[in-house]
């Protein structure tokens, strides 16, 4: 799996064209349901409702499939099947074919606009737990991104060396120096058991080994997407990887043993143990703050109010409850929208549209369920201002 990054969600919220394609599908990792093909079978669902919504907008059948052709042909690609993790989102117009394999788990869900539904994909960016798990082993590296409920590996690029002896030139196996970890007071130290030069050698590998690590995460995590950055390695590593990062959100306890030890789920429950209380705080802050602002102008539960603050960057949290909607009609110049019953031809997503807004200004959003949403009368969207 590739990272998906904001600057590319933000030129999927640039786009504008007659007709954008969104497509969401729960996935998954292997197991009886990959085999019996149920996943592609929900894209051939989804891409069904596609083909009869372009239909109603006097599409010829050739002018259909020639359109939606990129997404068919993912139908029958058995080796894409086979590489897939929570969730699929696929985003198609006249101009753009992009799918993603996150680890999100979506509700099937497909969207016809002149814009692409994007709303999904904001917890993979804001206040929704996403974090990035890094393992660390003298002849190993695996790099994950997980979020509060799943997890999945991602593939490091040729930067991100693989093992040590890429680096410093030899088997690092080979050297005949051990070495053992030792807890003095709080403090995790490491010592190296040689003969002093050689310890100072076989330090100094290991430095240029796990800088050399950094330095290919880098480039994996662009822009400005800073999620805590936990690590699982024996003790003594991990101060010398402290020492070497320059990862901006580097987390200050790591995930003690020996990676080998442990599966993908005890990895995400054990990193997830650590970073809980760091997610759980700040949404908790940013609840408290619109129970003491709503009522002063400082928050709102009001959808016009809302998309007029949402695209003149004044919001500083959005929370939108999950699997919520509200479509109607928008007007640019007067920046008020038109709330309507139900999904039509002509209406859009107006959740999805102060979400991108939210997003695009950085605020933080919070995808809660409805009995977790701040407003216990006005449910579906609520906000808190920058002031």
């Amino acid at each position: 799996m590739a990272m998906i990054t904001k600057n590319e969600v933000l030129k999927l919220a640039d786009e504008n064209s007659s007709f954008c394609v969104s497509i969401f599908i729960p996935t998954h990792r292997g197991g009886e349901e990959t085999l019996e093909g149920q996943d592609k079978i929900k894209l051939k669902t989804q891409l069904k409702e596609v083909k009869a919504k372009l239909k109603s907008h006097d599409f010829s059948d050739k002018e259909i499939e020639e359109f939606v052709q990129p997404v068919a042909e993912l139908i029958n690609d058995s080796e894409f099947w086979r590489h897939q993790s929570d969730g699929l989102a696929i985003f198609l117009s006249k101009n753009t074919f992009k799918k993603y394999t996150v680890p999100v788990l979506f509700e099937e869900f497909n969207y016809v606009s002149t814009e692409f539904y994007l709303k999904p994909l904001m917890p993979l960016f804001n206040g929704n737990g996403l974090f990035y798990l890094l393992t660390l082993k003298s002849d190993e590296v695996k790099f994950f991104e997980g979020t509060r409920n799943t997890i999945t590996e991602v593939i490091t690029p040729e930067e991100v060396p693989s093992q040590l002896q890429d680096v410093v030139g030899y088997d690092y196996e080979q050297k005949n120096l051990q070495f053992r970890s030792e807890q003095q007071g709080n403090m995790k130290a490491g010592m190296y058991h040689g003969s002093g030069e050689g310890d100072a050698e076989e330090l100094n590998e290991m430095k240029r080994y796990f800088r050399a690590v950094n330095d290919g995460i880098l480039t994996m995590v662009h822009d400005d997407q800073r999620p805590p950055l936990v690590v699982c390695c024996q003790d003594f590593q991990f101060p010398i990887y402290e020492e070497v990062n320059t990862y901006q959100n580097l987390y200050s306890e790591h995930i003690s043993g020996n990676p080998d030890d442990k599966n993908i789920n005890q990895l995400h429950d054990e990193a997830w143990d650590l970073l809980q209380p760091y997610f759980d705080k700040t949404r908790q802050e940013k609840l408290d703050l619109y129970s003491e602002y709503i009522g002063t102008g400082k928050a709102s539960a009001d959808v016009n109010m809302i998309i007029k603050a949402a695209i003149e960057g004044r919001i500083d949290s959005l929370f939108v409850q999950n699997g919520a909607e509200i479509f109607g009609d928008y007007d640019k110049d007067s920046q008020e929208a038109n709330v309507e019953v139900e999904e039509t031809d002509t209406n859009i997503s107006l959740l999805n549209l102060i979400a991108v807004k939210v997003f695009e200004k950085g605020g933080s959003i919070y995808i809660m369920e409805k009995e977790k949403m701040p407003d216990e009368n006005h449910k579906k969207v609520n906000a808190v201002y920058r002031y």
